[in-house]
């Protein structure tokens, strides 16, 4: 195989072309970041988490795809995945996640102590996370367990101490992500359940909207209550009603359960956590 298509196929591996789970990840480490330091944060530790975000995110995706290895070439959405096609192979891509996880280790070093221990529990969610699909209906929830550890990361590597509103950061952003990514699983529904695979889209079934409704509620009532907790103000409320609206945009386009419109509500989410940051950054510049 050329050099170029090579290097083509290792960045389709790790999603380089589709940064929306980077940013997912992303934007509540930064949320986390701004309020630990009460405005805008160490600019090295600043570039240490949105590097980390970056290379933690592409290290998870190809975990995911070694774990989906068998079953994404019967699924539409992932039947051209490098590992499916054999672009790319099993070692290949188990020495490129290597890689980015040491580099991602490399950069937690210039942290502190807190910050170090923490990333161990991070490698834990985020490598077997992939695999929960297999033995449990609630493979969204590990994700929102190991999307959201960038927060008390972020604490601990800000402040060296994790306040107790920081975890209702976390839990706010936990049910976010167990909401969007249940419309991610919707979008594979139909291929999911012949080939085994478990989601929360399929256990909440028919109910799935209600469900990801409630879900939505209460990401907005645990972030109400965690501004309330860190004394955000104005802004910050008016960034979870405008968070408010675009869920409503959300339960707009999958009211048919349409394989593309309950994707573009999955993406939509991006809008979601850029909204809140704002809100949090105009915050503390007022």
């Amino acid at each position: 195989m050329p050099k170029t298509s090579k290097t083509s196929a290792l960045l389709q591996l790790i999603r380089f072309d589709k940064p929306i789970g980077t940013l997912l990840l992303l934007w509540p480490t930064l949320w986390a970041l701004w309020i630990a330091a009460g405005s805008v944060p160490d600019i090295r530790l600043l570039a240490i988490f949105v590097a980390g975000t970056f290379l933690t995110r592409s290290a998870g995706c190809i975990v995911n795809d070694l774990a989906d290895r068998r079953v994404d070439g019967a699924v539409k959405r992932t039947s051209g995945r490098p590992l499916v096609t054999g672009a790319v192979t099993e070692k290949e891509a188990l020495a490129l996640f290597f890689t980015l996880m040491l580099l991602a280790f490399v950069l937690v070093l210039f942290t502190n102590a807190l910050t170090v221990s923490l990333s161990v529990v991070a490698v834990v969610l985020a490598s077997t996370y992939p695999f929960m699909k297999r033995y449990t209906q609630l493979p969204q929830l590990v994700l929102g367990l190991a999307f959201s550890w960038g927060i008390p990361m972020a604490f601990a590597a800000q402040t060296g101490t994790l306040p107790a509103g920081l975890w209702l950061v976390f839990l706010g952003n936990l049910w976010w992500i167990v909401a969007y990514d249940t419309k991610y699983a919707m979008v594979d529904r139909d291929d999911d359940i012949p080939a085994g695979v478990k989601s929360t889209a399929i256990l909440f079934g028919r109910h799935d909207r209600l469900a990801i409704a409630i879900l939505q509620l209460l990401c907005l009532l645990t972030l109400y209550l965690a501004g309330r907790a860190f004394s955000l103000g104005p802004c910050f409320n008016l960034s979870l009603v405008v968070s408010g609206g675009l869920f409503g945009y959300q339960q707009y386009l999958i009211r048919h359960r349409e394989r593309d419109a309950c994707f573009r509500a999955f993406l939509n989410n991006n809008w979601v956590g850029l909204v809140i940051f704002v809100g949090i950054v105009l915050h503390y510049g007022t």
